[in-house]
């Protein structure tokens, strides 16, 4: 690695935004330029995770639980962003790879008329049926009543959160990971100002209370994706829409939702596999639910920068293979995953050390505390684990090889984890806890399960 000086210098050049060919230039040189505005991209994201719920924890028990069952059900609109984001990333980086720039905005171009319509189809559905999707998760009638307007305007939002996923992997996959970080300041460091005068009002102005929070949320995403489309538009960079690519094609949609119903399943499986976690987590009251939320807040906020540096191996997995530098890619691969490992060492020993006093800062209820501490300290003795698999899924998305991350996925998740909390957590006794043990246990082998499969190399020849 360069010394001080040069690693600053590597450093600000990746914050600046300067585009480079990711198939020539110094594998550690690609990780840094690619993983620092990714990490500062999911930095910003997991700022804003906790910045909300320190709100919303201020408006007690029943607004947290509402929060936490609508993401719950939230995952499965996000199932579809990162979907349909995995496929904009690995058809992009491989057209890229390729130096055939034309084609990456045609293929951009039908991402977007994608997303448009199965957001529009989704929030439709989701929105119309808010009330009856909270009382089938398990809320108390008290969380239904305060929280269905929260919800409804959550859900009916969805196209903001499609586009601002799938438009983001498209500029990963392009090399272009700046964009997708300005996009995500914008858009959550508006929400982060919104939320308090929103929730609270301001002055005179009385706040929309919970409610408030959503269109804080709702407003900051739809603020990214009009800078989104504003640089794909202009036409300065190298990832750009001009009007011979406005011409939508029934031929890449369907290639798009063929390479995307990998991505889309392993996101749905996982979903599904939280939402009955979260499910189970319900049936030992609100004080459970409100603890599990906190302790899912600020999971992510230390998941979503090891994601961020996952996704730096995906770019150069596409670039590279291609460039048809399948080698090349998998060096990168196992270097970013030596350095997802050692970041998530540090934040294992950062929870361990003071789970209870991060609890205790978005909580007052002594129960919720104690709950939400237990869920930081028994998961994060999976951390180093999912360091591993963090890269290993992003690296088999990234060459366009969905299909493997779900099937790993459906094995892990549904045929071990859900049997395995629920064994632990009613037929054993040991309630909210069972299940923190069943996620740490099936994660950390979900990530040996594709280290192992990642090894056999067969992603090298999938065809985007």
């Amino acid at each position: 690695m360069p010394n001080i000086k040069g690693l600053l210098q590597l450093v600000w050049s990746a914050v600046k935004g300067q585009e480079h060919d990711y198939t020539t230039l110094g594998i550690k040189q690609s990780i840094v330029l690619l993983a620092i505005p990714m990490i500062l991209e999911m930095v910003m994201e997991s700022l804003f995770a906790i910045v909300d719920i320190f709100f919303v924890g201020k408006l007690g028990s029943n607004a947290l639980a509402t929060v936490g069952l609508t993401e719950s059900v939230l995952m499965i609109i996000y199932a579809v962003g990162m979907g349909i984001s995995i496929a904009a990333t690995a058809m992009v980086s491989r057209r890229v790879g390729e130096k055939k720039y034309k084609e990456a905005g045609s293929i951009t171009f039908q991402l977007i008329v994608t997303g448009v319509a199965l957001a529009l189809l989704m929030g439709g559905i989701a929105t119309y049926y808010a009330g009856e999707t909270l009382m089938l998760m398990g809320a108390a009638p008290e969380v239904i009543t305060g929280g269905v307007g929260y919800a409804r305007v959550i859900f009916a939002g969805n196209i903001a959160i499609i586009l601002l996923f799938l438009i983001n992997g498209a500029f990963r996959g392009a090399g272009q990971p700046h964009l997708a970080m300005r996009t995500l300041w914008l858009a959550n460091g508006a929400n982060i100002i919104l939320d308090p005068l929103l929730i609270f009002g301001i002055g005179s102005v009385e706040g929309l209370g919970l409610e408030g929070a959503a269109w804080a949320t709702t407003t900051g995403r739809s603020l990214g994706v009009l800078y989104q489309l504003y640089h794909l538009f202009n036409g300065r960079h190298l990832l750009k829409i001009t009007g011979s690519n406005l011409v939508i094609s029934l031929g890449v949609i369907y290639r798009i939702l063929k390479l995307s119903s990998g991505g889309v399943g392993q996101y749905l499986i996982d979903s599904a596999s939280w939402i009955f976690l979260t499910r189970l987590i319900a049936e030992f009251g609100s004080n459970a639910l409100a603890g599990y939320t906190i302790a899912f807040r600020v999971i992510i906020f230390a998941l979503l920068p090891a994601w961020g540096l996952s996704s730096a191996a995906a770019t150069l997995v596409g670039q590279n293979l291609g460039a048809r530098k399948a080698k090349r890619a998998e060096l990168a691969v196992w270097l970013t995953a030596r350095y997802n490992m050692i970041f998530m060492g540090g934040v294992t020993l950062l929870f361990l050390l003071f789970g209870e006093h991060l609890s205790d800062f978005f909580a007052d209820d002594a129960e919720v505390i104690k709950i939400a501490s237990k869920a930081l300290q028994v998961i994060t003795l999976g951390y180093i684990f999912f360091g591993l698999g963090m890269v290993m899924v992003q690296a088999f998305n990234g060459a366009g090889d969905t299909k493997t991350p779900a099937f790993i996925n459906i094995l892990v998740l549904w045929l071990m984890e859900i049997p395995l909390a629920y064994t632990l957590a009613i037929y054993f006794d040991l309630n909210s806890t069972g299940v923190f043990m069943a996620i740490a246990f099936c994660h950390s082998f979900h990530a040996l399960v594709s280290w192992w499969l990642f090894r056999r190399g067969t992603w090298k020849q999938v065809k985007v």
